[in-house]
């Protein structure tokens, strides 16, 4: 028997796609160096983690076991840190998370607001594993659950665990997911397959693709349970091209659960066999859709069909299949372990459990956080990500991606829920969180969303493909000042039409955005079309930029910076805009110390 190596201190360093864009792999290969210099080698190991969540705040470090937290290390900081800390035993205090208006800063993870609030279980092993090493994870309790359904559990018993602990879809309409195993394990035809659809396309969202960066044995292994309950031998993860990082390490996990006998034959010594391929999306919107994804799967285009079947009766190549999202399957292993009960007691009575959300925006801490269902918008935007860049007012949080809906100030204490979201206009969606603060327009972020859209629509449907090219022209001729009295009936309408009749959930959900923004930003519709306004100062064709006499100090900052020339002045004396010249681009306004640049 091998023993493994003890170390004193573990140096968890992250290696998502965010710290290795921002240079933990060249961190880690100083960090490394200077151990050997100091003979610390044999005492101190480096372990490249998954996505910690704190994405803003990039590169990030935790030395365990004391928790000391690190962010936005550089290879620079590294002989300091290694002197001072782990010769000295002196943690680096600039290194450290210092709250807004806070003197001193915060030593250890688990005191930092971003990280207090949060409940983890679908990213339980965050920070704390190597994913590319299957001992870690098994020394996480990983795989327990497998063990568990495959000798003490039929399969009827874990679809009935599943059942009572209201896990529903982490994505989509948040169908119950021990009924749609069910309905699978009931079809009558055979094979069965199970596939986990990773093919996140939401602008925003990258919560997917950070588990299977940092922990992908917990899809495996979630996989591994609905396969068995439903009596599926093959299953198939449908992951975008885009994610080479996250194919990369799903990759080598499979390679390791075959090694381990966790996959293939004969799994644990029983007669259940199972395995999983890996197929590459080349990254269209529509193919997040299930039947689309199936299709594409398939070899064919990936276009959506009429579910006058369900797919647990016909599905991948006409056979009863089950297909769940990443954080799904990555729910279901603590399910089984800890049992149903003790699942259902977290979050809400028709929501259970908790999400992962993909915080982003006008944000301070944006990242990757897990949270109960339940828990309030004001608590998500104020304790856990820090508030709105710039102090500024809260404006708007898009939830559920390019189809979810925007919710407005008044609504900040509403309970995150399927049902909550879904009476206020959006819905849960795959779990993005856009925050928008008071220099917004919601008019733009109805364009954007259905530019889009109508991007990604694969047009088979006219509804959809129609519809939502009718409605951007709608809201591109508002943004342009071209707008009419009769626009926002005919844009409510054309919505109730697109939902009526397209002919898959995407197109169904696509007039969120504009629904969402007209009942509780009229006003902005209103302004942009009556008075041919930008409240916001964002549609360029309705703003004009000029410099405000009392304020103006003739510093020449906004001159030096303007790339067209359009400001004229000396120093120290008023500056003008050339309205003729100007591109409204907004340099003047960035730069300007003293808040003399208007825009109306």
């Amino acid at each position: 028997m091998v023993m493994e190596k003890q170390y004193r201190t573990h140096i968890m360093l992250c290696a998502g796609t965010g710290c290795v864009s921002a240079g933990s792999s060249e961190i880690k290969e100083v960090l490394g160096k200077e151990l050997l210099k100091h003979n610390l080698q044999d005492e101190i190991q480096i372990v490249h983690t998954g996505c910690m969540g704190l994405c803003a705040r990039r590169p990030i470090m935790v030395v365990q076991p004391d928790d000391i937290y690190y962010q936005m290390v550089t290879e620079k900081d590294m002989p300091y840190l290694v002197e001072e800390h782990l010769l000295k035993g002196r943690p680096v205090k600039r290194l450290m998370f210092t709250p807004p208006k806070e003197k001193e800063p915060v030593p250890k993870m688990r005191d930092i607001g971003f990280f207090s609030k949060q409940t983890l279980l679908i990213l339980r092993n965050r920070g704390l594993i190597d994913p590319e090493k299957i001992d870690e994870y098994i020394a996480r309790n990983g795989y327990k659950a497998v063990a568990k359904v495959l000798t003490s559990m039929a399969p009827g018993e874990v679809i009935e665990e599943v059942k009572k602990s209201g896990l529903r879809g982490r994505g989509g309409a948040g169908f119950l997911t021990g009924k749609k195993w069910e309905h699978c394990r009931h079809a009558e035809d055979e094979p069965r397959y199970v596939i986990c659809n990773a093919d996140e396309g939401d602008p925003g969202c990258f919560q997917d693709r950070s588990i299977l960066e940092g922990d992908p044995h917990s899809v495996i292994e979630g996989m591994l349970i609905g396969a068995y309950a439903v009596g599926s031998n093959q299953g198939y993860i449908y992951v975008r091209n885009e994610y080479p990082l996250a194919i990369k390490r799903f990759s080598i996990a499979l390679h390791q659960a075959r090694e381990y006998g966790l996959l293939g034959d004969n799994i644990l010594g029983t007669n259940f066999r199972f395995d999983i391929n890996i197929i590459r999306g080349g990254g269209a919107f529509v193919c997040g859709e299930s039947s689309a994804l199936m299709a594409s799967i398939e070899g064919r285009l990936g276009e959506p069909r009429y579910k006058h079947i369900h797919a647990t009766e016909k599905g991948l190549w006409n056979k009863p299949t089950v297909l769940n999202n990443v954080k799904t399957w990555a729910s279901v292993p603590p399910v089984i372990r800890h049992g149903a009960e003790w699942f259902s007691k977290i979050g809400t009575e028709t929501s259970k459990g908790t999400m992962v959300f993909s915080l982003v925006g006008k944000i301070k801490n944006t990242g990757l956080i897990e949270v109960p269902m339940g828990i309030t918008l004001r608590e998500i935007i104020y304790d856990i990500g820090g508030g709105i860049i710039g102090d500024k007012r809260f404006k708007a949080i898009q939830t559920g991606g390019p189809s979810g809906g925007c919710l407005p100030e008044s609504l900040l204490d509403l309970p995150v829920d399927y049902e909550s979201l879904i009476e206020a206009g959006s819905i849960m969606g795959s779990g993005g969180m856009i925050v928008m603060d008071e220099n917004t327009c919601m008019v733009d972020v109805a364009r954007y969303f259905l530019d889009f859209l109508k991007s990604e629509s694969c047009g088979k449907c006219t509804p959809c493909r129609e519809g939502i090219n009718e409605m951007y022209n709608i809201v591109e001729d508002m943004s342009q000042g071209k707008g009419r009295e009769s626009d926002i009936e005919i844009l409510e309408e054309l919505s109730y039409a697109i939902k009526e009749g397209s002919l898959c959930g995407l197109g169904k959900s696509a007039p969120n955005p504009v629904l969402s923004t007209i009942r509780y930003f009229r006003n902005e519709y209103e302004i942009h079309i009556k008075d041919k306004r930008c409240p916001a100062g964002v549609c360029k064709a309705l703003i004009r930029y000029y410099i405000d006499e009392a304020r103006c100090k003739g510093c020449t900052l906004c001159a030096k910076n303007c790339p067209v020339g359009a400001i004229t002045g000396e120093a120290k004396k008023l500056h003008g805009i050339n309205l003729d010249t100007c591109v409204k681009c907004g340099v003047c306004l960035e730069t300007c110390k003293f808040n003399a640049v208007v825009v109306e």
